[in-house]
């Protein structure tokens, strides 16, 4: 039986089933992309900018159809699978708009005669590791700069997607692209290890679980391959002060529920301090039990399914760990199939496992803390850090904090900002490298120095 298949997380019923490359035909496919890479590498970077601009632009027209796959493959509900494909146009058009200046040189002031520059050329061919929770967005934040420099891209999608992935590769393709340019690859975890190995394959990008980032880069490593890594994220959102405590829990709701919890930057640990704790916990725990869970398809709701009955069910696991080791579910906590109640926890202390694990779905836990200090030191009590949120009316404070987060990115007052132009990646246990921005169209580059007297 193949592993990549299409199951309807809502109802469980297999709807497609796609085969496994052979050995051959991953040969194949790393001989073609090393191919492209001679064609792509030397094509006029103003022809690479309309390539790429045509891939929004498909983005855009098969709008309905590629949200409609992964609706069926991973649940997500329809006007977020919508929301997606559209981020995943813009990130495109963003790269095609910016490609100059990710790719021109850049002059260096020197100490003695002559010039130096550090000019950008592409390494060759990458292999793209990518997950299911988003099947466009997290491909464009690898795809688009990495084509735009000049590389071309092998693309191993999550097991689950593969419809998704078959409407990618044929929008690339019908974008005008390079035969090669951009591969789809259903392989095995073995065959993706050789992949790594390949001389010619430069490099490797993984968004992923500790686990898938970690075997990665232990045969990046022994090859001697550049690899950039985005794991996981427990990311706390500190609730410091307020003049609009409604606003600052629909803020809390809607980080914590984008993509039914399924996002590695979803706020996941809600630190609050004493005076404001009762408050927004109270209110918190309503507009969590009152988020509509259905069918992913239907307009107003707001949870779908998690991504697989798997996937529920280690949720419900780590849930009533929790519970046994002492912490109180406030509401929700149950799993009927695949789909999970919004969920609240609370009494968790640094000697439980809830303390340091991520939960991927649609449960928060809230911590009383007394102040600043201590919202920072539970803050940074875990071994992730991805994202953080800070809500608080004094901008001083703002800052001091954000200076005092472990965490490749910071959001103050604001929550599901991301942007194309913003970099995403985290420190500590939540990876290494940058994407998105003008950081992620440098991470797979050779930067060479050109001095001339």
């Amino acid at each position: 039986m193949s592993e990549y298949a299409v199951i309807n997380p809502a109802t469980g019923e297999k709807l497609a089933e796609y085969d496994t490359l052979t050995d051959a035909g991953v040969e194949g496919a790393i001989a073609a992309a090393h191919d492209a890479f001679r064609v792509w590498s030397h094509t006029p970077v103003g022809q690479r900018a309309a390539r790429l601009r045509r891939v929004a632009e498909l983005h855009r027209e098969r709008r309905d159809h590629l949200a409609a796959l992964i609706v069926r493959e991973m649940g997500k509900p329809l006007e977020a699978a919508l929301g997606e494909v559209d981020f995943a146009a813009d990130i495109t058009e963003f790269y095609a708009d910016n490609i100059e200046r990710i790719t021109g040189d850049q002059p260096l002031e020197i100490l003695g005669e002559g010039t130096a520059v550090i000019r950008r050329s592409p390494l060759g061919v990458l292999l793209g590791i990518m997950p299911w929770n988003f099947p466009y967005y997290q491909v464009a934040r690898f795809a688009a700069p990495n084509l735009a420099v000049g590389n071309t891209v092998l693309l191993k999608h999550a097991q689950q997607c593969p419809e998704s992935a078959e409407a990618l590769q044929l929008l690339y393709r019908d974008a005008g692209l390079p035969e090669g340019a951009y591969v789809n690859v259903r392989v095995t975890n073995e065959q993706a290890a050789a992949i790594i190995a390949d001389p010619r394959v430069q490099g490797v990008s993984v968004t992923g679980s500790e686990r898938a980032g970690a075997a990665v880069a232990e045969v990046a490593g022994r090859n001697l391959k550049k690899v950039a890594l985005e794991l996981g994220g427990s990311d706390p959102f500190l609730l410091l002060s307020t003049d609009d405590l409604d606003s600052a829990v629909r803020s809390a709701v809607d980080a914590r529920l984008d993509n039914t919890g399924q996002s590695c930057n979803a706020a996941k640990r809600f630190v609050v301090v004493d005076g404001l704790y009762d408050a927004f916990l109270e209110k918190f725990t309503a507009a969590m039990a009152e988020a509509k869970v259905g069918d992913p398809l239907a307009e107003d709701t707001v949870l779908g399914p998690l991504s697989s009955l798997a996937a529920a069910e280690r949720l419900e696991e780590q849930v009533e760990r929790a519970i046994a080791q002492g912490a109180t579910v406030v509401t929700g906590g149950t799993r009927e199939g695949a789909f999970f109640a919004p969920t609240v926890i609370t009494g968790v202390t640094s000697d439980m496992d809830a303390y340091r694990e991520e939960f991927f779905g649609p449960v928060g836990v809230v911590y009383r803390v007394s102040g600043e200090d201590e919202a920072v030191a539970v803050a940074n009590g875990t071994g992730f850090g991805l994202g953080s949120y800070v809500f608080t009316t004094d901008p001083q404070q703002a800052e001091r904090v954000a200076d005092r987060l472990e965490a490749g990115m910071v959001y103050v007052n604001v929550v599901l900002a991301d942007s194309p132009e913003l970099p995403f990646g985290g420190v500590k246990r939540s990876g290494t490298g940058r994407e998105l921005g003008l950081l992620g169209a440098d991470e797979f580059v050779n930067k060479k120095l050109i001095r001339v007297v």
